[in-house]
């Protein structure tokens, strides 16, 4: 579950149970960090965002750091779970293909912009950071590589490369549709790189289940 926005409204004497608290303050400091950045950021301002003291920041976190990874640690589970869902939804190879793609579409343009704690951390330096973003990584891949492994006759090392040039070419493409929004629309988009990852992938013998390919293209085999 993502983080909310915090009311400006909440007094800061109302005390809430220690769940939404914590939602409360994540929610904070996402907009602090995506609109600052990690260094420029400070407990004082996501305190004084969230409408709590310091203090009160602090018994949930112990610094700055944690907060972060806390954060960073939420939404990669978001990612990978949008990959998951989008693989299981269908038996359809060419749609999962679609599908995959269109979750890398949705998580950037995602309300927040959190995936750039996810992608583009400036924080990437230090190790814990470096790790949860390249765990995130491999584990989309994983997920696209066993459907691929299941499904061709290609062994484990071909297929987790192929799955993760898929995962580099969905990363990418949906974060520079994002800093072009609107030189072409988002469904147009997913549909162009869709296609041509399925142009490719299904080269090694992915086959798809009869009926319509994608939109536009008609199935093959």
């Amino acid at each position: 579950m993502g983080v909310t926005a915090p009311s400006d409204a909440r007094s800061r004497g109302t005390r809430l149970p220690r769940v939404r608290r914590r939602r409360q303050l994540l929610a904070a400091a996402q907009e602090i960090f995506v609109a600052r950045g990690y260094h420029a950021a400070a407990m004082d301002e996501i305190a004084d965002r969230a409408g709590v003291s310091k203090p009160v920041l602090y018994q949930h976190f112990p610094g700055k750091l944690e907060l972060y990874l806390a954060l960073l640690e939420e939404h990669s589970e978001s990612l990978v779970e949008k990959q998951r869902e989008a693989l299981e939804g269908t038996e359809d190879n060419a749609q999962r293909v679609a599908a995959s793609f269109q979750a890398y579409f949705d998580f950037v343009a995602g309300d927040g912009e959190a995936f750039r704690l996810v992608f583009e951390s400036d924080l990437r330096n230090l190790p814990a950071v470096r790790e949860k973003s390249e765990q995130t990584m491999q584990r989309c891949a994983e997920l696209i590589g066993e459907v691929i492994r299941q499904d061709t006759s290609i062994s484990d090392e071909e297929a987790h490369l192929l799955s993760i040039g898929l995962v580099g070419m969905a990363e990418t493409s949906a974060r520079y549709w994002l800093n072009n929004h609107g030189t072409v629309p988002k469904e147009a988009a997913e549909e162009l790189v869709a296609r041509l990852a399925w142009r490719g992938i299904s080269g090694w013998g992915l086959q798809r289940e009869a009926g319509e390919g994608l939109r536009g293209e008609p199935s093959s085999s």
